[in-house]
């Protein structure tokens, strides 16, 4: 089955639609006047539908004097319309037994919810009024203001996030990926309303609006439900108008050339360290190697960091490896909460197991644990609607392609153990990133940090 491209498309009015061919239904894209897009997949005999309001502009977007407009604007959006109340939003999800939330990346921001498909006309109306028409009331800012201050307060208490934080600054220095998505507590405080409703006007507009949705769904009747959303909450949709340039890459300004070795000192009983570099850009085509990869060094409770970190040695309760893709960078890391004790330890097994990888191809048999691992987890976790509604937003906003399950599957069962050492090798050749959070009173993260 062919991919499907997903471009500008052209004028509005323009459709392209793709058969799934796993028995998941049809996928179906559509651009609406002002370059307003609009996925949908249909899955039979779903009574559930989920659905998304996406703008491709996070943290990452945000001008000097402006950070942490983006995460700000996801909460105040909460908080009414002219046409609603904060409690008309809120009640509106909870008197039909639904679901709404958002989320900021630093691409991207969504907006969400799952209902019954009966009353998916209505959390298309209340998600859409939001994103058209908030009215960033300058008490309820103020109000807000101090319940983000009290969640970055929150995460700053827990030393995994710490950690993973500490890790995405150092890996991508001063790059805009390097900011924390929610701001700094000293960002948020100063923000002025000014600053986040030019963030808002600037940005949530016709033409960097991507609507998905999945299950219960009918794409037609959900074109004209944004249609008539958008015009009630005031936007004009200009004739002729075409959808946002997707994200190109950029220059890399500001990430660093070398490794670095940060400690934070925190009164904990364990310590979380954080080992890594650079990895792989959203749309490469090794990013499929780059989900076996994971999977082999520490994906599972078969995972070689699991094995050797864990079962064998008994040195950590929680060990794994992960990635992140974006526009022009990636991340890549492997992860172990740990006795502060055992840092050493921990950071040597680490290193020690990712050169292992980098060395020498992996056998037939983990090779193939891997494999199944990954195609299994893509499939199960592709059940249910707000996962296909992720996968088309995705799709549109980062990808730009969309392909069936199959076609991924196959992409994944084509991966070769030589394909993993040689991405091993790669990521090992990075700058190499220590972060070490723990009841630490020297630099143990400049010591041990790997050559």
């Amino acid at each position: 089955m062919p991919e499907l491209i997903l471009g500008p498309a052209g004028e509005p009015g323009t459709e392209l639609t793709i058969e799934a061919g796993d028995g998941s239904g049809t996928v179906r894209r559509s651009v609406l006047p002002g370059g307003i897009r609009v996925l949908t997949e249909a899955m039979p005999a779903q009574r559930s539908a989920s659905i998304g309001a996406w703008v491709a502009v996070g943290s990452r977007d945000e001008h000097d004097g402006h950070h942490g407009s983006t995460h700000f604007l996801e909460h105040l959006l909460f908080k009414g319309t002219p046409r609603r109340t904060a409690m008309d939003i809120a009640s509106a999800f909870d008197a039909v037994g639904g679901e709404a939330n958002a989320a900021t990346g630093k691409e991207h921001t969504c907006y969400y919810a799952r209902v019954l498909d009966a009353d998916l006309p209505m959390a298309t109306d209340v998600i859409l009024d939001m994103v058209t028409s908030a009215l960033l009331d300058a008490d309820e800012l103020e109000s807000e203001r101090g319940v983000i201050l009290e969640e970055l307060a929150m995460n700053e208490d827990d030393p995994t996030d710490v950690a993973h934080e500490r890790f995405a600054e150092a890996v991508f220095g001063q790059h805009a990926l390097g900011r924390p998505i929610g701001g700094t507590a000293e960002t948020i405080q100063a923000v002025p309303r000014d600053a986040v409703l030019a963030h808002y006007r600037r940005t949530y507009v016709p033409s960097e609006l991507v609507i998905t949705a999945a299950g219960g769904v009918d794409h037609d009747a959900l074109c004209a439900q944004v249609l008539d959303a958008v015009t009630t909450g005031g936007w004009e949709l200009p004739g002729g108008a075409l959808p946002a340039a997707r994200r190109h890459p950029g220059e890399l300004k500001g990430i660093p050339g070398s490794g670095s070795a940060l400690t934070v000192s925190r009164p904990t009983e364990q310590a979380n360290v954080l080992l890594g570099g650079l990895g792989l850009v959203a749309n490469d085509e090794r990013r499929f190697t780059m989900t076996v990869l994971n999977a082999v060094l520490g994906g599972s409770m078969s995972s070689r960091l699991f094995q050797e970190v864990r079962e064998k040695r008994g040195l950590a309760y929680s060990v794994y490896s992960f990635s992140s893709g974006y526009t022009d960078a990636g991340l890549f890391g492997l992860y172990a909460g740990c006795a502060p004790s055992k840092v050493g330890d921990v950071v040597a097994i680490l290193d020690d197991q990712l050169r292992l990888l980098a060395d020498e191809p992996v056998d037939a048999e983990e090779l193939a644990r891997g494999i199944g691992q990954v195609c299994g987890g893509l499939v199960l976790g592709l059940e249910d609607s707000g996962s296909r509604m992720s996968r088309l937003g995705r799709a549109e906003i980062t990808l730009g392609e969309l392909t069936t399950v199959e076609d991924n599957l196959d992409r994944i069962r084509a991966v070769t153990a030589e394909d993993v050492r040689a991405l091993a090798a790669d990521l090992v050749a990075q700058p190499r990133h220590l972060v070490v959070v723990g009841p630490f009173d020297d630099d143990v993260a400049a010591r041990l940090l790997p050559a």
